[in-house]
This record gives structure tokens, sequence and C-alpha cells, in this order.
């Protein structure tokens, strides 16, 4: 089960990481994480937005835990004036990996999206947005 927040965060990131890594790549801006965009080629945003904290079991604070509600948010940046293809392509790899999914006692809802993002920022690129729910379980 996953125990915190940063749990949570670390499952989440580390799978669109995997994903990421594998061929073709693409770099990935985390929260608050230095992060230079590169030159007129494909990156995605992720950041995490954590929701309502509500009891999931009553059985006492050391033995109950808790379901955390969030929303994965995922930005994707293409070069503008080539069209949507490749954009939606990245997107379609972030929804498989995250629509309907469950791993580390975490449950996603389906993926919305990707809905285009004017005007992009940071500019100049295509950029769309996925999102997903989900809920966590912490102890």
């Amino acid at each position: 089960m996953s125990s915190t927040y940063n749990d949570v965060r670390a499952a989440i990131e580390g799978r669109i990481a995997t994903e990421m890594a594998l061929s073709p790549a693409y770099p990935i801006s985390y929260q608050n994480v230095p992060f230079s965009p590169p030159n007129n080629s494909p990156w995605l945003q992720v950041f995490i937005r954590f929701g309502d904290n509500n009891y999931a079991t009553l059985l006492g604070p050391t033995t109950g835990f808790n379901r955390q509600t969030g929303t994965l948010v995922v930005n994707i940046f293409t070069p503008i004036g080539v069209g949507p293809s490749a954009n939606y392509t990245i997107a379609e790899r972030v929804k498989d990996k995250f629509d309907r999914a469950k791993f580390s006692s975490i449950i996603f809802d389906a993926a919305s999206g990707p809905a285009q993002v004017i005007p992009a920022a940071p500019e100049p690129y295509f950029q769309t947005q996925l999102t997903a729910t989900f809920e966590a379980y912490l102890d």
C-alpha cells in the first residue's frame, strides 16, 4: 500500500518516466525541478494535484487507511506548424499507461483529453493537456 504523498507521486512519476524513456524517448519536466525545454522537439510536463482525503476504514489510527483523491495532469508540447499527429501519438502513450490503471494502491479513472491549450505556455509549441483522476489509499 502507498503510505505517503511522496509514495504516490513517485509511483506515478516512475510509471511515466519508464514509458517516456522508451523509443522514441521524450524529456519530462516535473514539479519544482529545474528544466530547460528542448529546442523545437517534443517534451512533457507532469504534475499531480492532490484533492480530498477521506477515511476509507475506521479501524483506528494505526490500522486504518485513508482514500486520497487527485488528478494527474500531463502537458504535451510538440513543434508548431506540423499538425497534431506527433502530439496525439505521445498523448496516446500516456493515456495507455494511466487510463483505468491500477498499481501501487492507486486506481485511475478514464483519462480525459488531449485538449488543446491556447495559448501554449511556454510558446512556441503546440500544447495539449491530458488528465486522469485517481484514488490512492494511504496508511
